[in-house]
């Protein structure tokens, strides 16, 4: 006597859940450009890593003796895989099966763990490939009732989540209510080009609230959230390429706050000496230097991962390698206004803060700092109040710090490039100039009097910024603090040494964060 008959019916149940919403549905995906869950998850795990669990969970119908006659899977599969060799919990909906609705999901006395608590009680990465409509009235009808909202018992999770292990969400096609939530409840998060939409209601939606008509893309395309909402961090250009790109961020991050990043391979040597940086800043203050090929004379070749290009470009932030140690890297662009901190840029800075600090990251600061972005658009963003969060969240973070000063360091914005406590270490270039405001305006605000009474006011004026530029000669600062000037050419060297003495002190910050993590 054996148990075959009943094998041979655990694998029909395996199969009829592999087959998702049919041959018709998968057919609309693919003629929508899209992949379907399972080809999804192929390009993410590892090959053969993938294991499944809540595999037979949906709706199922049987006949009079009790035989399956039917079955229709969950709108979503949930499975544990390693990437990159490192196990991760992985989330992804199926839009072939009702709209990826959460609808016939585990519930009731007895159920196993989901996805989420499961990711939090192994302290794994946790992954979730979001397809999914949310809610939807016709839910009304197979309950029989409205329901108030209560969603919140299962958001607490995804919340503390954040403080524990690395979250990342991928938006895989029109995303709306919870799981449009969901997207920004993550470290970093993807959009892909032409396939994908975020919004808590769509048009339909929309149409009914406000009575306008408006496209899924025009109203939550990736154009929307990448570049001006900020909701949403990078693009991909299609699908497998946001999954590597998830792959990709996951690498520089340790498995939870409890381990630290693990640290790769590099051929790119510490000790390397780049004579190039000495010419990057140009004399001429009306040049501005070129900050992406800055990065790629500092770092590890290869190594840069930027977060969130396309929104508060005045700022480059993002992941990468110092001598194989995985770091966050921050920079001003003078190209996009300058340079100075803008709103969206000072929310990008932190974000990577935090993520930093979560995650025990050093983080490397290469600053070229006007100051706060001023002007009535910056005063209707609400510059003060951003400036006030960042100067917060610099004060409270506690991860090993290190800024090299290239060109500008003023006021507040360049306050907040510097750390009152912890490990900080800061350098200077020769071309570093810095202060309380630029010379040109605080002249013009401290000795307009004087000017004014002047017979040649611009040449009052040019003579007393004459007098203050003379006194701030870098090497002045540096006769009366310490501060350390350096070769720019010995920059990447310092910033290795920097980085590695840093582990010591990270390996006494294991554990979570004193502050909690605010998507």
């Amino acid at each position: 006597m054996s148990w075959d008959d009943e094998v041979a019916e655990l694998e029909r149940r395996h199969e009829l859940a592999r087959q998702m919403g049919g041959p018709e549905s998968v057919a609309f995906q693919h003629s929508r450009g899209k992949l379907t869950v399972r080809e999804r998850l192929d390009l993410l795990a590892d090959p053969g890593t993938l294991q499944e669990f809540g595999s037979l969970v949906g709706q199922a119908t049987y006949d009079d003796d009790g035989t399956l006659e039917s079955f229709t899977p969950k709108g979503e599969v949930n499975a544990v895989c390693r990437v990159e060799g490192r196990k991760v919990v992985v989330t992804a909906g199926d839009f072939t099966v009702r709209g990826g609705s959460a609808s016939g999901g585990p519930g009731g006395i007895g159920q196993e763990l989901r996805p989420n608590e499961r990711s939090r009680e192994w302290q794994l990465p946790y992954v979730r490939l979001l397809d999914a409509a949310g809610g939807s009235v016709r839910g009304f009808e197979e309950l029989g009732r409205t329901y108030l909202p209560d969603g919140n018992i299962w958001s607490a999770i995804d919340a503390r989540l954040l403080s524990e292990v690395p979250v990342v969400s991928a938006v895989m096609g029109s995303v709306a209510g919870l799981p449009a939530v969901n997207a920004c409840m993550a470290h970093w998060n993807v959009m892909v080009e032409g396939t994908s939409q975020l919004f808590p209601g769509g048009p339909p939606v929309v149409k009914a609230a406000l009575g306008y008509d408006v496209t899924k893309e025009d109203l939550g395309g990736p154009h929307i959230h990448t570049r001006v909402s900020g909701s949403v961090d990078n693009l991909a250009v299609d699908e497998a390429d946001a999954l590597r790109q998830v792959r990709r961020f996951l690498s520089y991050l340790p498995s939870s706050v409890h381990e630290l990043p693990p640290r790769a391979g590099c051929s790119d040597p510490v000790d390397r000496v780049e004579p190039e940086l000495r010419r990057l800043v140009p004399k001429d203050p009306r040049r501005v230097h070129d900050a992406r090929r800055l990065l790629d004379l500092v770092l590890d070749e290869g190594s840069f991962f930027e977060i969130a290009p396309g929104y508060g470009r005045s700022r480059i932030t993002g992941l990468a390698r110092m001598g194989g140690y995985p770091v966050g890297v921050m920079t001003n662009n003078p190209l996009h206004g300058g340079g100075a901190t803008d709103v969206a840029g000072g929310s990008k800075v932190i974000r990577l803060l935090q993520l930093c600090d979560t995650f025990h990251l050093p983080l490397v600061s290469l600053a070229d700092e006007p100051g706060f972005l001023v002007g009535l658009d910056s005063e209707k963003a609400g510059i003060e109040r951003a400036g006030a969060r960042l100067v917060t969240m610099t004060c409270l973070s506690r991860m090993p710090w290190v800024t090299v000063v290239l060109r500008r360091l003023y006021g507040v914005a360049g306050q907040v490039q510097h750390r009152p406590a912890g490990m900080f270490r800061r350098y200077a270039w020769p071309s570093a100039s810095w202060g309380s405001m630029h010379i040109a305006g605080g002249a013009s605000a401290a000795y307009r009097r004087e000017i004014e009474a002047a017979a040649d006011p611009v040449a009052k004026q040019a003579e007393i910024e004459g007098r203050l530029r003379a006194l701030a000669s870098p090497f002045r600062t540096a006769e009366a603090t310490g501060q350390d000037i350096i070769d720019p050419a010995e920059t990447r060297p310092l910033i290795c040494e920097f980085v590695e003495e840093a582990q010591r002190v990270l390996a006494r910050q294991l554990g979570p964060s004193p502050l909690p993590y605010l998507p």
